[in-house]
């Protein structure tokens, strides 16, 4: 499931070229387990974590959180402490809630402006923000718990027989925008993807030819954004444990303030 996450994220991160378009645009992000077998695990799963006696050893873990050696050891792991920490929250508030919300983004805002653009996620243990700078053609992860940023490395554009890409006449409405199916049929990993991608070539000051730049996964970029006409509004990624969505409910062309478009002051690099 994360492996999807990835995709989509880094899939959206808009490295938007010769674009004009100044605004901000939010994504919402559902999840859906369709595998009965992973379903059920996960079911189990959070009625455990939600049982008395996980509370009382949850209590245990938010005391060991503090002692040095663990912490050493969970900074090696950040999405497994990300998990716990979303977990002890939600303990201690009483929401409770099911590991794969606790896990999972609940949203994105990407902030675009002069071809830079800066993306957050926001909810799960997926909490990110990742900077790109036009004009040194390069995207940037930062840290503000920790003050610091790594520089992401380049990726090669994914094989042309890796996916196959299907335009469709079904059409949607996403944001007043009517969008057109496309269906793109991709192996990452070794794992079949059926990826449906609903775009509009409704706005026009956004360039949707910069969208193949942008990479897919850890390693790829998506090629197949070459065969997409217009601005991918709405996208559904699936694999055989289950899919997600991840859809725009807000487009606002808007000033956004320089600061958002530079490394933050004070941080410190990261080597990776």
């Amino acid at each position: 499931m994360k492996n999807i996450f990835l995709s989509t994220l880094i899939l959206l991160v808009p490295l938007l070229g010769q674009a004009q378009f100044e605004g901000l645009i939010i994504w919402n992000f559902k999840m859906e387990i369709t595998d009965p077998k992973l379903k059920a695990q996960m079911e189990q799963a959070s009625a455990k974590m939600n049982s008395p006696e996980m509370k009382a050893q949850m209590q245990e873990l938010e005391a060991k959180m503090n002692d040095p050696q663990f912490k050493a050891m969970m900074e090696k792991n950040p999405e497994m402490k990300a998990m716990i920490e979303k977990q002890l929250e939600a303990t201690k508030s009483g929401s409770g809630g099911s590991m794969m919300d606790n896990m999972m983004p609940k949203s994105m805002e990407i902030h675009i402006k002069n071809s830079n653009s800066l993306t957050k996620t926001t909810g799960g243990a997926f909490d990110s923000e990742i900077l790109f700078l036009k004009d040194k053609e390069t995207s940037y992860s930062i840290d503000r718990k920790n003050k610091t940023y790594s520089v992401l490395p380049q990726s090669p554009a994914s094989k042309t027989e890796d996916y196959k890409v299907t335009k469709t006449t079904e059409t949607s409405t996403v944001l007043g925008y009517k969008c057109l199916k496309y269906i793109v049929e991709m192996t990452e990993r070794g794992q079949k993807m059926t990826n449906n991608v609903w775009a509009t070539t409704e706005i026009k000051d956004l360039d949707p030819k910069q969208f193949s730049k942008i990479r897919i996964g850890q390693s790829q970029r998506a090629s197949f954004m070459d065969k997409i006409e217009g601005v991918p509004l709405k996208m559904n990624m699936g694999m055989p444990q289950g899919q997600m969505t991840l859809e725009a409910v807000s487009l606002k062309k808007e000033t956004q303030s320089p600061e958002l478009f530079v490394l933050p002051a004070g941080f410190t690099e990261k080597k990776k």
